[in-house]
């Protein structure tokens, strides 16, 4: 990022803050993607907060930006059982932020497996949690009693830019891990599982490039959406996985089981938009392994192959993962959610930014970026 890029998002965030900081400065907790221009949003946060450890997801580490941020603020390894079990949490918060009030921001559903016990049980107050993504979204609105409100922004009309844009990316980059082993999207039937924001993108980027697409989604809704946007739409996952040469996992939740895999076409190629821990369950052990290119694996067993890209872990974040500035519109509304829940009066439960406030980040949004 040049600097003059750099004052200007700092400016941003300067004034984003002076609108949206929270009335009484909360203890912080920051689980993130830490990218290439997260520090920028990192200090955000601990300008309005007392930012006590950014926990960045694992395979989406710049390591300039995690050395940029070290400086300010401690990076801690994240894990699922580092918050998988209440006594882990428990230990870690109490560690951290012995007494103190926290809001948790979240990517993914990290604390919600312990978040019951850390309300009941933690020595200071659990404010809430920010969530910044579905599969986060699902996670916390599935737990059978929400102990504390979960401000998500999963949903937010300020995301769906982002999203539009990392279906390109991940387009961008499944073709490219193609092309480097001679190979192309094109005349490979491809299987979108999950018609969501993202798969709905990605399934219309890769018909704009001349690739048959076929839809999977177990939501009729969404499966109506996708034959009347033009595609086909398969009745069954297993036939679906017969026919394709290319698999995207869209769900931001759990696509491919492991006794889907044996279904996979001979020398398909599977890629997804998450975390191998969330979009698959597993592969069967009688597959053995090999490199096939960079990025690339050869799953083999007698009379039956596939390559998974990027171990099957998200695949856009190979090339950076990029969105341009429609990103500080998301970390913006991530904010505005510190803001709602540092006043202490929201009821246990799902909750979004409001209308008003949504209007006001892009209003500034648009100040800084619309040039």
């Amino acid at each position: 990022m040049e600097s003059f890029e750099r004052a200007r998002l700092d400016a941003y965030f300067g004034k984003i803050g002076a609108q949206l900081a929270p009335a009484t400065r909360p203890t912080c907790f920051m689980v993130t993607h830490l990218l290439s221009e997260r520090p920028s949003f990192v200090q955000a946060v601990a300008s309005v907060s007392r930012l006590r450890a950014v926990l960045p997801k694992p395979k989406s580490i710049d390591s300039t930006a995690r050395r940029e941020v070290e400086r300010l603020i401690p990076c801690d390894t994240l894990s699922r059982e580092l918050f998988g079990t209440p006594e882990a949490a428990l230990d870690y918060f109490e560690s951290r932020a012995a007494g103190e009030s926290l809001v948790l921001l979240d990517v993914g559903g990290y604390f919600a497996p312990s978040l019951a016990a850390l309300c009941e049980r933690f020595s200071g107050s659990v404010l809430g949690v920010v969530e910044d993504t579905e599969n986060g979204h699902r996670r916390y609105a599935g737990l059978a009693d929400l102990a504390c409100p979960v401000v998500s922004v999963a949903r937010s009309p300020l995301k769906d830019p982002e999203d539009f844009l990392v279906g390109q990316s991940v387009v961008f980059s499944t073709e490219a891990l193609l092309r480097g082993r001679g190979d192309i999207p094109s005349g490979r039937p491809a299987l979108v599982v999950g018609f969501g924001k993202l798969g709905s993108s990605i399934a219309r980027l890769l018909h704009a490039k001349g690739v048959h697409v076929t839809v999977f989604d177990i939501d009729p809704v969404r499966r109506a959406q996708a034959l009347s946007q033009g595609f086909a739409v398969a009745r069954d996952r297993e036939t679906a996985l017969a026919g394709a040469g290319l698999v995207l996992c869209a769900t931001g939740a759990l696509s491919l089981r492991g006794e889907d895999f044996p279904h996979l076409r001979n020398g398909a190629y599977v890629a997804t938009v998450t975390s191998s821990e969330d979009e698959l369950d597993g592969l069967p052990n009688v597959y053995s392994r090999a490199d096939a290119g960079e990025h690339i694996t050869r799953y083999q067993t007698t009379g039956h192959y596939f390559y998974l890209l990027n171990e099957g872990n998200a695949v856009n974040f190979l090339h950076g993962a990029s969105v341009g500035p429609f990103i500080y519109l998301v970390q913006a509304e991530i904010v505005a959610g510190m803001h709602m829940l540092s006043r202490g009066d929201l009821a246990p439960g799902m909750h979004e930014v409001s209308a008003t406030d949504r209007a006001a980040i892009a209003a500034t949004w648009l100040n800084y970026f619309d040039r």
